[in-house]
């Protein structure tokens, strides 16, 4: 094959975007820190599936920069964390070398690959090398300077698929923490991935999503340098998709920690959104009417989809297209209607954005002033479509968004780029932590000048420490620490502290960490699994150990997974 026409860009692209969702729960093992947070292959695979989507519901293409400009913007919008920002910018800058090219030969394609390079590090304000990053540059590096005007795509493509394995496999060489925990970067894995089905499906073998096992955990650390692999994710029943409204008569109160883990005892690959009185449910079970009879007792159901992952996987063999590409809706591409544009129209002149998750967080950040939250966080990072959704809600001029998470901080930012045509001006303050962003929003005043609030909010992210208290997901040493899985981790930002069997003692370690003879106040905000009874007692206990230091406030902020979160100003 001498040249990539529209088809068989269309192909490739799918085709590595199925890849990744065959191996995203591998590419999840591979994260260093041993918590459950938005795993990057998690990430990686929502945002290649909004791609995928993008171009699989549309009809045959016969211009080559549309498709791949369609594609990269299904990327964007449905970006996830940083690892998904950076793989959208990278497929971005693919399709802006396309524009004027009827097809692709060799040397095209290592222009693209070069873009590609370029624009994923002008999205990374600090580039980190032994990164995803390192992986796009090194292969795009070689493949140019290697290409001839003979060499087929096929080889092309091939010779680039092996440069970036090597340099995945020298990730570890250039991020100490990574040769620690004796891996190789998690987002470079995902690239590779992705790339290596582009290239299967320019040999002709194009790869489609997997309904059977996952490979075994000896494969994968054959391939990926020590990760381990958890039970079978995929290939599971039915692929069962619900929107769900809550409430209603008769209906049970819905707590949201039950819900899912009802569904988890039940089904595989779950994933779940909510939007206020909204739940969105993906999962795959054999019983799906068991699912759908336990979630009726909390609402009435808006939309449900259910698949036979058998028969998804002999439709798509057969060339039809596939059904299961957003798991945060309906999945019938041969029913998906085009979405309705977002309407950004300023009503008021300045308002905030902020990133919650938990009713006790959300209830703080609305009373500080919030005009719209957007739902998410460590475990479920929202996509650039979920910040200008917010953002369209808010209806301000200028709108400043509080991330709240180093890892959603890219994705805010992306979404900010997007309007910048329009009349909306979107900035985001770099809050990293949820006591930072509340700290932020405490700054925020409605009478003063953009420039002065945004000024004003940023700067009080520089007055808090925090930290944060969860639990090991698995067996492993860091930073000289032993973590257990089961246990609780003491985390000072992203530093841990100490691993302990009960998550109190874990919450003093701490606080011994996080006050220093300047700190004034201390703020502890209690997660789910924290009941009332313990937070009085806890509000006594802190009192008696630090109340001669700081002024201790004991909050419930109601998140998921993390049993504490600690701000010290």
């Amino acid at each position: 094959m001498r040249y990539i026409d529209v088809s068989a860009l269309k192909e490739m692209f799918l085709s590595g975007a199925n890849n990744l969702y065959n191996h995203y729960p591998e590419i999840d093992q591979l994260n260093v820190f041993p918590v459950p947070d938005g795993d990057t292959g998690m990430n990686m695979n929502l945002t290649l599936s909004s791609g995928a989507k993008e171009i699989a519901n549309r009809p045959d293409e016969d211009d080559l920069y549309v498709l791949a400009s369609s594609f990269s913007r299904g990327l964007l919008m449905g970006a996830r964390g940083n690892s998904g920002v950076i793989t959208s910018q990278i497929f971005r800058g693919f399709a802006a070398a396309t524009e004027g090219k009827k097809h692709l030969n060799s040397l095209d394609l290592a222009a693209c690959f070069m873009a590609a390079k370029e624009y994923a590090y002008k999205a990374v304000g600090n580039p980190v090398e032994g990164t995803i990053l390192t992986v796009i540059r090194e292969a795009a590096t070689s493949l140019n300077e290697a290409v001839t005007p003979t060499m087929s795509v096929k080889d092309a493509m091939g010779y680039l698929v092996e440069k970036a394995k090597e340099s995945l496999a020298h990730t570890p060489d250039l991020l100490p923490v990574l040769k620690e925990v004796g891996v190789v970067d998690s987002g470079g894995a995902g690239l590779v991935t992705i790339l290596e089905g582009m290239e299967s499906a320019i040999r002709g073998k194009f790869i489609v999503r997997s309904a059977e096992a996952e490979p075994s955990a000896n494969e994968v650390v054959s391939a990926y340098a020590g990760a381990k692999l958890s039970e079978d994710e995929e290939g599971y029943g039915y692929c069962t998709q619900f929107v769900l409204r809550l409430g209603g008569e008769g209906k049970k109160p819905f707590i949201e920690r039950n819900f899912k883990k009802f569904l988890k005892t039940h089904g595989k690959s779950l994933v779940t959104v909510r939007d206020e009185d909204i739940v969105k449910v993906h999962v795959h079970t054999l019983l799906p009417g068991h699912m759908l009879n336990y979630a009726q007792q909390f609402g009435e159901f808006v939309t449900i989809t259910i698949e036979n992952m058998s028969e998804e996987h002999r439709n798509i063999s057969e060339g039809k297209k596939a059904t299961d590409y957003d798991l945060h809706g309906s999945n019938k591409a041969e029913e998906v209607e085009e979405e309705a544009p977002l309407e950004f129209v300023a009503e008021k002149e300045i308002g905030f954005i902020a990133v919650s998750s938990g009713a006790g967080l959300d209830e703080m950040f609305t009373e500080l002033g919030a005009d719209a939250l957007v739902s998410g966080g460590q475990t479920m990072n929202p996509s650039t479509q979920d910040f200008l959704q917010a953002i369209a809600k808010a209806k301000c001029r200028n709108v400043f968004i509080l991330p709240n998470n180093s890892n959603i901080v890219m994705a805010a930012s992306q979404a900010c780029e997007v309007l910048q045509d329009s009349e909306i001006v979107a900035r985001v303050i770099p809050s990293k932590t949820i006591p930072q962003g509340i700290a932020s929003a405490e700054a925020f005043n409605l009478e003063a000048t953009p420039d002065e609030v945004y000024k004003d909010m940023k700067a009080a992210l520089r007055h808090v420490k925090s930290g944060s208290v969860t639990y090991a997901i698995k067996d492993t040493e860091i930073s000289g620490v032993n973590v257990t899985k089961g246990f609780y981790l003491a985390m000072k930002d992203k530093n841990i502290v100490s691993c302990v069997k009960d998550k109190f003692a874990a919450l003093y370690d701490l606080c011994e960490s996080l006050i220093t003879p300047k700190s004034a106040t201390m703020t502890v905000l209690c997660g789910e699994d924290i009941s009332e009874k313990e937070e009085e007692t806890l509000m006594g206990e802190l009192t008696e150990r630090y109340g001669d230091s700081v002024e201790v406030g004991i909050l419930h902020g109601g998140q998921p997974v993390y049993s504490f979160l600690v701000g010290v100003e």
